[in-house]
């Protein structure tokens, strides 16, 4: 049986039809919720009924399920100076972890679960495994000076993991002592996953191409790293002059001496 919280009704599986998972989205909106809520039902849905598809062999097709538009989240990032600011506010363990993401651009999970195992400080390179990966796909990442330093103070801390407090793995950095630096630092409407954010702007603001970053955070779509191409116009500047009075009469110019050459 599934049952989804605000459903019309529980139903086996293979009674999950478009005109239900109709009734799904209604009584969800009706419940007063936003249309990203409603989303992440629909897509825990759709995942279910794929995997019956795909994985279990429980039925033969799948509803198309459609997702409801959500309004653009603006993107949050830090200065290099607010950054400053938090980092001196964080206690060690965090601003180590903090000052890591920054300069890779991984993701919390990505950060508190990285092992030993997965770093080649000779190559300066690190990696994600595929089960660790937002994509399922195995990720490498190029580290900086900046990472390496992180890197290299953790050495000799713990055995697995690179990132640890008071000799234990840390679970999550998004902690009351995080929250505590950032009202400090006078720093609001701030998550951990906007130190990604923050990595990505400071990328695109000192030039590095959608494409390279797209590569460099290892996201699956090009659609993701648009959210970011706002923040520089470098990659247009070559182009501006094309519309320009100027350019106007060389053109004409490049066009008499054309017709010239030809008569």
């Amino acid at each position: 049986m599934v049952n989804f919280q605000s459903a019309p009704t529980n139903k086996h599986i293979d009674e999950i039809s478009k005109a239900l998972i109709e009734d799904i989205r209604l009584a969800k909106l009706n419940s007063g919720v936003k249309n990203a809520t409603v989303n992440r039902t629909l897509a825990l849905l759709r995942a279910v009924l794929r995997s019956a598809r795909d994985d279990w062999d429980w039925l033969d097709q799948v509803p198309t399920i459609k997702i409801l538009p959500e309004a653009n989240k603006r993107l949050t990032w830090l200065t290099h100076e607010a950054a400053e600011r938090l980092l001196s506010e964080l206690p060690l363990h965090l601003n180590a972890m903090a000052r890591f993401a920054l300069a890779t651009g991984l993701r919390a999970s990505n950060v508190t679960g990285l092992q030993w195992s997965q770093v080649d400080m000779v190559r300066k390179y690190a990696w994600v495994h595929a089960d660790e990966a937002k994509s399922n796909k195995s990720i490498g990442y190029p580290l900086n000076n900046d990472a390496l330093a992180v890197i290299h103070e953790q050495i000799g801390k713990h055995d697995q993991f690179v990132f640890t407090y008071k000799g234990l793995p840390v679970n999550r950095p998004n902690t009351a002592a995080w929250k505590k630096a950032l009202v400090r630092a006078g720093i609001s409407d701030f998550r951990w996953h906007d130190l990604r954010h923050t990595w990505a702007s400071w990328h695109v603001q000192n030039g590095t191409p959608l494409h390279v970053l797209k590569e460099l955070g290892g996201w699956a779509d090009l659609k993701m790293v648009l959210r970011y191409a706002h923040l520089s116009s470098n990659h247009l500047q070559e182009y501006t002059e094309n519309a320009s009075l100027k350019n106007e009469a060389s053109v004409t110019d490049v066009a008499k001496k054309t017709v010239t050459s030809l008569t």
